[in-house]
């Protein structure tokens, strides 16, 4: 069999490592040739020597030339370069690998049909989780299951933030410096501290999953930026731990999407997770609940996904954009957001005064809301004091109702903090 003949998009993190696997001696650089390369700064120093390899300052050109087999993006960006390459390579007819999950969540549908209409192929598996290969598994290994709920952590600079927090009770300001000039946070960590990110990344498995296309837009979306070291030492107190939790799951054929905070009990793998790594928990009919745990980021786990697509690719396995367990289901609604039935954990912050609890309390039980215990904290600044309180399961909106009632009392300082609490 020939090698396939691949051209790079992008030669960063990513870029280098998939150029150390290509030229090097393992089992990949008996099945690709590179033959064309495309990036930013063409002299910026590269792991190994790519000065015989054709250089291209438009992506586009080599997304078309006729010495590439299999384009590889791994520019980024919803829009723009990568995405305007994407579209010429598939209309030339060359297959793509892609880390770029951002684009597929937007451009997904669109992109598998012009993929289909061209007869080529688009594969991901470096867009979701790094290394892990949950792509595969979804599409393959469980193709024939009924997948009842997708759990994990997907992000892993919110989980190291999460993970400092606790161990160091120092504030989300500080360690977010401290995971930026580590090099596990971007300059703009708009996207990894706000949900975008692992957002991106749950539209993907849903696809697979549930629905059969990428809808970004319909998942809740809320960050770890209002988290606070109280949050995470209560947490803890109680059993539980602090993630970023991204799920989906089908109640009724309904599908709910979230990526927020959450409490998980410390008996679950995701509660374990320390540092920047990812895990996803898979449960599915008949096979049961299985866990994926590994690098979610990095040069080799990364190239590791990317290389894996092209030896498929190098085989000829051939299978649909987003093909996985969700062609056997059909009229799928999506559930509407802040409709989860559940445990909460909320912290208030109040002014210091006799009464508060007891207005708290009254509040709570006229919504039919249940606490099922309470914590009052130290004050860590003069007259405001943080008060914890889990409730026993009720409806999320019938809980923001009560809440957005006792907001109003002049007691009451900024806007409490709600978490669903996860078993």
């Amino acid at each position: 069999m020939k090698p396939l003949k691949i051209g790079i998009l992008g030669l960063g993190t990513v870029g280098g490592g998939l150029l150390e696997m290509a030229l090097g001696n393992g089992p990949l650089s008996k099945m690709v040739e590179i033959t064309g390369v495309s990036a930013r700064n063409k002299n910026r120093p590269r792991p190994v020597d790519i000065s015989k390899i054709a250089w291209f300052d438009d992506p586009s050109e080599l997304a078309k030339h006729e010495n590439v087999d299999v384009i590889v993006e791994l520019m980024g960006g919803a829009d723009g370069p990568a995405y305007h390459a994407v579209i010429t390579a598939l209309k030339a007819k060359k297959n793509v690998v892609t880390a770029n999950k951002a684009m597929l969540s937007a451009h997904g549908v669109e992109l598998a049909k012009l993929a289909d209409e061209n007869g080529v192929q688009i594969r991901y598996e470096a867009a979701v989780a790094g290394g892990i290969p949950i792509v595969k598994a979804l599409r393959e290994g469980m193709a024939a299951n009924n997948i009842k709920n997708i759990m994990g952590v997907m992000n892993g600079t919110s989980n190291y933030i999460l993970t400092e927090m606790a161990k160091t009770g120092r504030p989300f300001g500080d360690v977010l410096k401290d995971a930026q000039a580590l090099g596990l946070a971007e300059a703009d960590p708009t996207l990894d501290i706000n949900g975008g990110d692992a957002g991106h990344k749950l539209a993907l498995l849903c696809a697979l999953a549930f629905n059969g296309e990428p809808k970004f837009e319909e998942i809740e979306l809320e960050g770890i930026e209002r988290v606070e070291p109280v949050d995470l030492e209560s947490a803890t107190f109680l059993g539980f731990a602090v993630k970023l939790i991204a799920s989906a799951g089908l109640n009724d054929n309904k599908l709910s999407q979230s990526v927020r905070p959450s409490l998980v009990a410390l008996a679950n793998p995701l509660a374990q997770l320390d540092g920047a790594l990812n895990a996803i928990l898979v449960e599915a009919e008949p096979v049961g609940t299985l866990t994926f745990i590994g690098s979610g980021a990095g040069a080799g786990p990364t190239a590791s996904a990317v290389a894996a697509d092209l030896v498929d690719l190098f085989y000829n396995d051939v299978r649909p954009l987003f093909a996985g367990p969700c062609i056997t289901n059909s009229n799928i609604e999506i559930a509407p957001k802040k409709s989860l039935n559940a445990k909460f954990y909320v912290r208030f912050n109040v002014a210091d005064k006799p009464g508060v609890i007891a207005k708290i309390s009254d509040t709570l039980a006229r919504h039919q809301v249940s606490i099922e215990s309470i914590l009052q904290k130290p004050p860590t600044k003069p007259d405001n004091v943080a008060i914890v309180l889990t409730t026993q399961k009720c409806d999320e909106l019938i809980l923001i109702d009560a809440i957005d009632e006792l907001s109003k009392y002049d007691e009451f300082i900024g806007k409490p903090l709600i978490m669903p609490i996860l078993n």
